[in-house]
């Protein structure tokens, strides 16, 4: 079957490319809603090294996507069902030891293909079903499962004592792993600290909201959650050794370019726990659909969400990427090419 490929073969320049696809031993699927990453945006926008851009392109951009099953030759799933796609390709030495994010197997819309394609074809364990789930909060069940892995990770590292956490940064990894960890430790205190006070209104179910330079020498935490990224990563990650209690752990998300600077004098003196927390895989797609199956959070996530209009040709796609770097949060879209 031939299928049409969306690539970004230059920053800001997309291409169609035709290939077949396997019908006979994978899953294909129709994808309905796509949402934007960060990620994505860095790729179309130039904002990476020239040597990544030139080693990454050409390839489809999105890894948020979900949609609708159309043939499955293995049986594992029904013609119509609704399902959520896992861009992360595990290892070929991936034997459950090491979390298969961390294999170095590949991840679609870095260096492969990602969801903006006609139709996708995936192996059976890639695809995760949703449901009854609203397809736009769907779309973004990637980003969920990134937070869901980062807390069970957090959940078998830290400490017993988790009265306040603390998550530094106002966009939507910080809603998002806030809003699990509200639903996981509703005794805790959940403490938001950013540096836009718009932004920190949306958080309206965490327990306490602060500025920045509002933070003092009374200020603790028990654990840290570092959300911010790019050039916020040094400051954040300053902040948290310097407000966290000693033999905290403090998980690390964001992501920078540049090297982050770390006093690790006070990482030894205080006995911390650092960890570093990047993509998901199928067990955290899993605990995803099950978090967003709650009509509740539903509700709290479409306040971070905004829709553009359906994608049908090139010039849909340019708008899509131009209209989400005016979003303040989650862009999505429905991809009707």
């Amino acid at each position: 079957m031939l299928n049409y490929v969306y690539q970004l073969i230059n920053p800001k320049t997309i291409s169609v490319k035709y290939e077949e696809i396997d019908c006979d031993s994978r899953v294909i699927v129709k994808p309905e809603y796509m949402a934007v990453c960060h990620a994505d945006q860095r790729y179309y926008q130039g904002k990476r090294d020239v040597k990544i851009l030139r080693k990454k392109l050409p390839m489809a951009l999105i890894h948020e996507a979900c949609g609708k099953v159309l043939h499955d030759p293995t049986g594992t799933f029904k013609p119509g069902e609704n399902v959520v796609m896992i861009p992360n390709v595990p290892g070929e030495n991936f034997n459950g030891e090491v979390y298969e994010n961390y294999t170095g197997g590949g991840f679609l819309s870095s260096g492969k293909d990602g969801f903006m394609r006609e139709l996708v074809d995936l192996p059976p364990d890639r695809l995760v079903r949703y449901g009854e789930i609203d397809k736009r909060i769907a779309a973004i069940t990637e980003f969920v499962s990134v937070g869901m892995h980062a807390v069970s990770r957090f959940e078998l590292l830290a400490r017993k004592s988790k009265e306040r956490i603390g998550i530094w940064g106002d966009g939507s990894l910080a809603f998002i792993v806030s809003s699990i960890l509200k639903r996981k430790y509703p005794e805790s205190k959940i403490c938001v600290i950013g540096r836009n006070i718009n932004k920190l209104h949306q958080f309206s179910f965490a327990d306490e909201l602060f500025l920045v330079d509002e933070l003092n020498e009374k200020f603790t935490i028990d654990h840290g959650f570092e959300c911010a990224g790019g050039d916020g990563s040094y400051y954040a990650i300053d902040d948290m050794i310097r407000y966290i209690n000693p033999q905290g752990t403090v998980v690390l998300m964001g992501v920078s370019e540049s090297k982050v600077p770390i006093n690790t004098r006070d990482i030894l003196e205080k006995g911390l726990i650092f960890v570093g927390c990047s993509r998901s895989g199928r067990e955290d797609f899993e605990n995803a659909v099950s978090f967003l199956q709650d009509k509740k959070i539903q509700r709290r996530l479409r306040t971070i969400i905004y829709e553009t209009e359906a994608v049908k040709d090139i010039a849909d796609i340019h708008r899509v990427f131009s209209v989400d770097m005016d979003t303040d949060f989650k862009t999505v879209f429905r991809w009707e090419i």
